[in-house]
């Protein structure tokens, strides 16, 4: 026999009843609105209640203690007893009900699952429940009802979903808001015509920036060896005079000892033919290349103290003549011959009006391989003094020279106006190459 103590922590809570028999609706009274609320009359208390009809009838609800029974402790090390499976004095568990056989009745529960079972009735009426049996939606698996709840009723009598009313559609031409729309219209003959036009423009215009792109890095470009030999046959013609002979001419650290030279241009000769130009001998060795136009100008230096007349022969022969000439000049030491001198450029009326063949002092010829011309210059005093032995330039300016040339600086003039015109003919031409021809 257990005691009190044994289910003290266990809950006292009364089963549920189970749900009274499902009651038919009563039709409104003509008077009343079906659609307002109407209030379900509340019971008799539950000792003048009406006797339930014959049945199974449930167990009565144990009064609910006023106050929780006291609990005694076990004593320590003792072990607890075990709990039971259900609260003392509630019936055991039955087996559930066979389907379609009403539930027994049983004292009335004022709970919210009633009267949310119950509801359903009191605002639709039978009229309504039997409209939406066309639109019945496929049963379902019945879920199980909750405590204290109604179970569900026939599909028939459950009131269909109405389904959900479509929105129109706004007309054509028409917006959501009443407002008209234009209608949306393809591209026409004109709008496309207009685009392809504007497509072709931008690739035309393209097309001319990169074209004048690609020609000014061409121009810019230095031409080829063939290219500039051909344009050096037209040299004299395209290039003005103070260009190839500048008025001024600044040689920095090309004097004796790297002295700083500077010689100023007193005459330029008019372009001519080479008659007369040369002595006999230097003419004779040129002629194999044939002459177009000869280009001469007198300069004096910084000191004035000296005359240097410097030219240059524009020849008409092509490339493998120039390289013949100049391995003939090479081979023979024909430019340090005394005897192949090129003669000054007297111009009357200027202090060079007396520099003739007896002053020539020091010289320099040089037949150059990239461009159809042959460049030379010829030095000597200002003041008239004679030479009977001139000396090449190339000799008068090595170094611990002690002629009369070397130590005037002469043979410096000739070979660096030389130097210079041969450097402005490449550069009028376009020459890639920049190599300096050894004097012959």
């Amino acid at each position: 026999m257990s005691t009190d103590a044994e289910f003290a922590d266990a809950r006292h809570i009364p089963p549920i009843p189970p749900q009274p028999p499902r009651r038919p609706a009563a039709a409104p009274a003509p008077a009343e609105d079906p659609q307002t609320a109407v209030l379900r009359r509340v019971p008799p208390a539950p000792s003048s209640a009406p006797a339930a009809p014959p049945g199974p009838t449930a167990p009565p609800v144990p009064p609910r203690p006023a106050a929780p029974p006291r609990v005694q402790q076990p004593p320590a090390g003792a072990q607890p007893p075990p709990r039971p499976d259900r609260v003392p004095g509630s019936p055991a568990p039955s087996a559930p009900a066979a389907p379609g056989t009403p539930p027994p009745p049983a004292a009335f529960r004022d709970t919210a699952a009633f009267h949310l079972a119950n509801s359903q009735e009191l605002w639709s009426g039978p009229g309504e429940r039997g409209a939406g049996q066309g639109t019945r939606e496929p049963a379902s698996a019945p879920s199980p009802a909750a405590p204290g709840s109604r179970p569900p009723g026939p599909a028939a009598e459950r009131p269909a979903q109405l389904p959900w009313p479509r929105t129109p559609l706004p007309p054509q031409g028409v917006g959501p808001a009443g407002v008209p729309v234009a209608p949306s219209r393809r591209p026409g003959a004109r709008v496309l015509a207009a685009a392809a036009c504007l497509v072709l423009g931008i690739g035309l215009l393209g097309g001319a920036a990169a074209g004048g792109w690609l020609t000014e890095k061409a121009a810019g470009a230095p031409p080829d060896a063939e290219a500039a030999f051909a344009k050096g046959h037209d040299v004299w013609r395209n290039t003005p005079v103070d260009t190839l002979f500048p008025r001024t001419v600044n040689g920095l650290g090309v004097g004796p000892g790297g002295a700083d030279r500077t010689w100023t241009r007193i005459a330029v000769a008019p372009d001519s033919g080479c008659n007369g130009a040369f002595d006999p001998k230097l003419a004779g060795a040129l002629a194999p290349a044939g002459c177009i136009r000869l280009l001469r100008a007198t300069y004096i230096d910084a000191t004035r103290s000296g005359f240097i007349t410097v030219g240059a022969q524009i020849t008409k022969a092509d490339q493998a003549g120039m390289m013949a000439l100049n391995t003939r000049f090479s081979t023979k030491n024909l430019g340090i011959r005394t005897d192949l001198m090129p003669l000054p450029y007297a111009a009357k009326g200027t202090s060079a009006a007396d520099f003739g063949r007896a002053q020539r002092a020091s010289w320099t010829v040089r037949v150059l391989t990239d461009l159809p011309a042959v460049v030379f210059a010829v030095s000597g005093f200002a003041d008239g003094r004679t030479f009977t032995e001139p000396q090449p330039a190339e000799a008068a300016t090595r170094s611990g020279a002690t002629t009369a040339p070397a130590e005037s600086g002469l043979g410096h003039d000739a070979k660096d106006l030389a130097d210079r015109i041969e450097a402005d003919l490449r550069k009028a031409a376009g020459s890639p190459t920049q190599t300096r021809e050894a004097s012959s």
